[in-house]
């Protein structure tokens, strides 16, 4: 028994010496790693590095970031300031939230920052963008899109937007199972954004096999950038040639069209304020610019889509509201036609035959809508904020930003910490953006509110993309009643782009007419 004990202890002992080694080696590898970031900190500034943790080596903080969430990025600002550094997928970067170091980045696009994107991106949207474009090219490029964006432009697409979405609410409360909303969200945006946007002739069928293709492509636009056998970059680029070979035929067909013909869609506008400035886009760069307009709207648009409609259940008396408003502006009645299915069998009528009976002048008088779709956009923008390059090492509060370090500006954390409302930042409260809160707001600058970002690169589509929220609020209110279809609220994802964990499953029923007229709550 005594040698045997002996053994054991020996057996013990070893172990417990490896733990000890393998226990200094990690401590040592990490603060090697720590030493390593910190020495590459910009010697011709006398300023210190931001506070923060590089995490381990090689993984920094990805792991965590990726297990966390958003919580990931409230605890570090909590604990390290609206300026700290981490590491994420293999690349330094520093995190800034608040308005002002938040307007110091958007304001300093191609001097002090340059817009990054993952390679695989730009492999897969192509060089004719505005996210491969900087400098000249891009203020140029950007100066050609504004044109299928500008009033005019919205003048034209607010009627049949509001066509498109009513006959959608409309199939919401046909249908006789519950409605994925996020999913249904995805759907609406896509045709939305061929027919209206793009002017793609399409029939059901095809809206939907072009939608598949194009969710194939956006769900491996963010990749390894290894063209290899079923690598999610070679799915992306078979994804994007099936696109390019459908969108090539619709713009030949464009560029034959009569010049001289009404302008009906942004891509006809597009190309003819391009030869305004006289040049001819190239099939190749239209094609491009075609994808990267469905993706701008694709999944930001179903993102805050959604958001509306669970905001809208969780809080009644702002339901109560707009129908109140909508009755003043003699807009309460809904459409009169029943939202049955057409000979009562298995779909929504294609079209009732109600004329739109809302323009752009006409949002713009709905004032309390309009605060709506700003809060939902404040409570939950759809992408929690936009990566830079550092171009140069600049001072932000205090602290250095080496060049070449990722810079990541926060939306949803400037959000949450303004402090220039009259109400707690995290409650859900349209009237902050009343008349009331106007001139405090006006004093505090405009980066307290940046959910179509900033600067250079500002959302070019942010007018057009409140007015489909605004629509689809009118067209929910007076047509619709809905409730949850599962036993409780579902969590919130907040990576890559915020929407609930199981799309939001509702059930719609179509508004009696007196409940519409009279303001009844939802």
């Amino acid at each position: 028994m005594f040698p045997w004990g002996l053994s054991c202890l020996s057996v013990l002992g070893a172990a417990g010496t490896a733990l000890l080694c393998v226990g200094l080696l990690l401590s040592l590898a990490q603060h090697l790693w720590t030493l390593r970031w910190t020495l590459s900190r910009d010697r011709a500034s006398a300023l210190p590095l931001p506070k923060g943790s590089m995490g381990w080596p090689f993984f920094g903080e990805t792991l965590h970031w990726l297990v966390q969430g958003s919580r990931f990025h409230s605890s570090r600002r909590e604990r390290y300031g609206t300026v700290f550094k981490t590491h994420l997928l293999g690349r330094p970067v520093i995190r800034v939230s608040g308005a002002e170091n938040v307007r110091t980045i958007l304001l300093g696009e191609h001097r002090l920052v340059r817009s990054q994107w993952p390679q695989s991106a730009h492999i897969l949207l192509g060089s004719h963008t505005l996210i491969g474009s900087v400098g000249e090219p891009h203020r140029q490029r950007r100066k050609v899109l504004a044109r299928a964006f500008s009033r005019a432009a919205l003048q034209r697409f607010v009627p049949r937007l509001q066509g498109v979405l009513r006959r959608e609410v409309r199939s919401w409360c046909a249908a006789r199972r519950p409605v994925a909303v996020y999913q249904a969200s995805k759907a609406l945006t896509f045709r939305m954004a061929a027919r209206i946007l793009l002017g793609l002739r399409l029939d059901e069928a095809q809206c939907a096999e072009l939608a598949r293709t194009f969710e194939q492509f956006v769900e491996n636009l963010f990749s390894l950038p290894l063209d290899v056998p079923f690598s999610g970059l070679r799915k992306g680029i078979r994804a994007r040639d099936q696109l390019h070979r459908y969108l090539e035929e619709a713009i030949a067909e464009k560029l034959h069209e009569d010049k001289a013909a009404e302008l009906s869609d942004a891509l006809d506008m597009i190309i003819h304020s391009t030869r305004e400035l006289g040049h001819e886009l190239s099939v190749q760069e239209l094609k491009e610019t075609a994808v990267e307009l469905l993706f701008a709207a694709f999944l930001t648009t179903a993102s805050a889509s959604t958001s509306l409609v669970l905001l809208l259940l969780q809080h009644p008396a702002a339901v109560a509201k707009i129908r109140q408003e909508l009755a003043a502006q003699g807009l309460g009645r809904a459409c009169g036609c029943a939202p049955g299915a057409a000979g009562g069998g298995a779909g929504p009528r294609p079209d009732c035959g109600c004329e739109p009976d809302l323009s752009l002048a006409a949002l713009g008088r709905l004032r309390y809508i309009d605060c709506v779709v700003k809060e939902v956009l404040r409570l939950l923008p759809p992408v929690s904020g936009g990566y830079r390059t550092a171009l140069r090492t600049f001072e932000l509060d205090g602290y250095q930003i080496p060049k070449g370090w990722s810079v990541m500006y926060s939306i949803r954390d400037t959000h949450e910490t303004a402090a220039v409302y009259g109400s707690p930042p995290e409650g859900f409260d349209p009237e902050r953006f009343g008349a009331a809160g106007e001139e405090s707001r006006g004093a505090c600058g405009r980066f307290h509110y940046i959910p179509f970002g900033g600067g250079a690169r500002s959302c070019l589509g942010q007018e057009l993309a409140q007015a489909v929220l605004q629509l689809l609020a009118v067209e929910l209110v007076r047509t619709a009643r809905w409730e949850l279809a599962t036993p409780a609220f579902p969590a919130m994802q907040t990576v890559p782009i915020v929407h609930p964990v199981d799309g939001l499953r509702l059930f719609f029923h179509p508004l009696a007419p007196s409940a519409a007229r009279d303001g009844l709550r939802l």
